[in-house]
């Protein structure tokens, strides 16, 4: 039997009306990014439990029907680790599919796997070994051959397996509020979209740096966003990394002085020496600050986050939980930082019950 292909609008209509009265939809996608900075979306699939079909969205001008019905709180909207699912989905109206269940999710609470691969959990929960020999598919290309269709649509035949026993378990056991909580966060539209203020979180040894060139390589970093968001560019095709400390760290003033720092490719040092220029300029003209915490913290610091370890290892244990899903290092930093007012997860909802309020006594 041939997989079901949707490529015209009426088509996709008629669909979506099946698609209406179910009461739980699977969802995947299958996109390419490989010289842009966007993700292009190439297809959705879609399950019910009874079928599974193919959307071609590269020959549909308006989906607006299926997002309207994946937007609806009529049906729970089954997911594996939709992070970049939904990173695309929400850039096409601003808001993404809701109310959410992330499989993913599901098997942590239920001590199946931590942050489980989706072949990891077809396996387990199935038996199925996943042919991951076309994995990576040009899912741009067209046509596509029937093998790749009905590979892309068994990830939701799958899933629509296995999500009945997930949310029965996971009610069974109390936790089903505790995914809602954590799906009804992975909703939220502001986790996906790329504020260029912020893009030197993605530096990954800023933190070695002196407070002077942190402040640079921040303003360097968010012109390379703006100008990779613009262009649709991959970042590193703007400036590499390695650029971008250099430049921070050296702070040239002149074209001359850029020029012989040799690490800009002739025609980016070209196109956008001036601009580079100009904003060390500006950033030099800003405050000295700290961006970045090398976690150097004193004796009676690190004796505390020791502390906050051991209560968070005991607690998960307790809970058949991974210490990492209840509370991750980079939190419990922040906790010897900044308190009970610090910025972490484990302070709120679910976890706060759980274990947050115990932590917040120990400070």
């Amino acid at each position: 039997m041939s997989t079901p292909l949707i490529a015209t609008p009426d088509d996709l209509a008629a669909a979506v009306e099946r698609w209406r009265q179910a009461p739980w939809l699977t969802v995947d996608t299958e996109f390419v990014r490989v010289d842009t900075y966007h993700a292009r979306l190439c297809l959705i699939q879609i399950g019910d439990g009874r079928e599974a079909a193919c959307i071609d969205t590269t020959a549909l001008p308006d989906l607006t029907p299926l997002l309207e019905l994946l937007e609806s709180p009529q049906s729970i909207k089954v997911f594996h680790a939709p992070g970049q699912d939904l990173e695309i989905l929400v850039r096409l109206r601003g808001r993404g599919p809701q109310p959410l269940f992330d499989t993913q999710i599901a098997a942590t609470l239920l001590g199946i796997g931590d942050q489980i691969g989706y072949a990891g959990l077809v396996e387990k929960r199935l038996g199925i070994v996943v042919d991951k020999s076309l994995s990576r598919t040009d899912w741009a290309r067209r046509p596509l051959r029937e093998a790749e269709l009905a590979y892309a649509a068994a990830d939701v035949s799958h899933l629509a397996t296995i999500y009945p026993a997930l949310q029965q378990a996971l009610a069974d056991s109390g936790r089903l509020g505790w995914l809602a909580e954590d799906c009804a966060r992975l909703c939220e539209p502001s986790q996906y979209q790329q504020d260029p203020a912020e893009a030197w979180q993605r530096l990954k040894g800023l933190a070695r740096m002196d407070p002077r060139a942190q402040v640079v390589a921040a303003a360097l970093c968010a012109w390379r966003e703006h100008e990779a968001q613009a262009r649709d560019r991959p970042r590193k095709w703007i400036v590499e990394d390695d650029a971008i400390y250099r430049l921070a760290e050296r702070r040239p003033r002149s074209r001359d002085e850029l020029s012989a720092l040799s690490v800009l490719p002739p025609r980016t040092l070209e196109r956008h020496g001036d601009t580079l220029l100009a904003t060390i300029e500006s950033a030099m003209a800003q405050p000295e600050a700290r961006l970045a915490r090398d976690d150097e913290f004193s004796p009676a610091q690190k004796e505390k986050l020791k502390a906050l370890q051991a209560q968070v290892q005991t607690r998960a244990a307790e809970l058949n939980l991974p210490a990492s899903f209840l509370a991750p290092r980079a939190e419990l930093v922040a906790l010897v930082y900044d308190g009970a007012q610090a910025d972490a997860n484990v302070l709120r909802g679910w976890r706060r019950e759980v274990c947050g309020e115990t932590l917040i006594a120990a400070l």
